[in-house]
């Protein structure tokens, strides 16, 4: 049998053009990425992740989750497959660091938002209070309760630990401010259990030169200085004393503001009474109310064109 070399044929393409191509094509990954990894090892202080980098990149336990972490165990499982963020740069060994923590933190406030602008009521458990108001967390991120939006007789320090609903007034996450309320949670659900025209019975809790603000099953509500009365009014301490039972009927519900505008003057049998002799006044209450809602009705009616 005779054989015949086959002559060598010089293609132009070395190890070192190949290597080369290899680098043309790798990856490079830039601080505020986002890359899917896959768990390679799990060390005390953080995990190492394979995200086909050429070194593993440090996954630092802090940065595990929005949560406190107190082990990479509690979070990650051996050859897990999941999304990391690019936290930094490489350092001098050539080793990226991740952050999970990052990404949670951008769904959370992505959420919050969506939830803002559904006008949502959340629930939360307090974990803290301070001179201003009490802290709780939403998705994991801290909110805060100015004191003047909880809506509870109890004080303040006794919230820790309690669940409450809330409203959000604010969600910034450039400056990190995420402010809710209890109150307006309270309003709405209180709304949503109420009508204009209906007369309800509170206390009066506090007395300003505009109004009487009064308690009507756990939320509040402004008797304006100008719906007490038909008479003019110089005060409204001239009617009320603070912890006094009263009649009022309600003349407006803003559950977007968590504000409820009430009146006595609706309900005067005649101009004055509130005055002179409220027993009178609250006696008729149901009576007034009942001719204050027909005239509401007729007024709706009369805006009705008929063809």
């Amino acid at each position: 049998m005779v054989t015949q070399d086959i002559p060598a044929v010089d293609i132009g393409f070395t190890l070192e053009d190949f290597a080369a191509l290899l680098d043309q094509y790798d990856y490079h990954f830039n601080p505020g990425d986002t890359v899917v990894g896959t768990v390679f090892n799990l060390e005390p202080r953080g995990a190492l992740i394979d995200i086909g980098a050429k070194t593993a990149a440090f996954l630092p336990v802090q940065e595990m989750s929005i949560n406190r972490v107190e082990s990479p165990e509690e979070v990650l499982q051996p050859s897990e497959m999941r999304e990391f963020f690019i936290l930094s740069d490489e350092n001098e060994d050539g080793q990226l660091t991740l952050s999970i923590r990052r990404i949670e933190y951008m769904r959370a406030w992505e959420r919050v938002r969506q939830l803002q602008t559904e006008d949502a009521t959340v629930r939360s458990e307090v974990f803290a209070t301070n001179r201003g108001g009490a802290l709780v967390r939403i998705e994991g991120l801290r909110g805060f309760i100015p004191g003047s939006h909880i809506s509870t007789r109890k004080a303040k320090e006794d919230l820790v630990g309690e669940e409450l609903p809330l409203k959000f007034l604010e969600v910034d996450e450039d400056r990190n401010r995420l402010v809710l309320s209890h109150r307006r949670a309270l309003v709405e659900r209180k709304m949503n259990r109420l009508e204009v025209g209906e007369v309800v019975v509170g206390a009066v809790r506090g007395i300003k030169p505009y109004g009487a603000f009064i308690d009507i099953g756990g939320v509040s509500g402004l008797l304006h200085i100008s719906e007490i009365s038909h008479d003019h009014i110089e005060t409204p301490h001239s009617v009320f004393n603070v912890n006094d039972e009263v009649k009022v009927m309600i003349i407006d519900l803003d559950a977007e503001r968590g504000r409820i505008s009430l009146s006595t003057k609706q309900l005067e049998p005649e101009p004055g009474d509130m005055v002179r002799n409220p027993e009178v006044v609250y006696e008729k209450a149901e009576e007034m109310a009942a001719q204050y809602r027909e005239k509401l009705k007729q007024q709706a009616e009369g805006l009705v064109v008929t063809e």
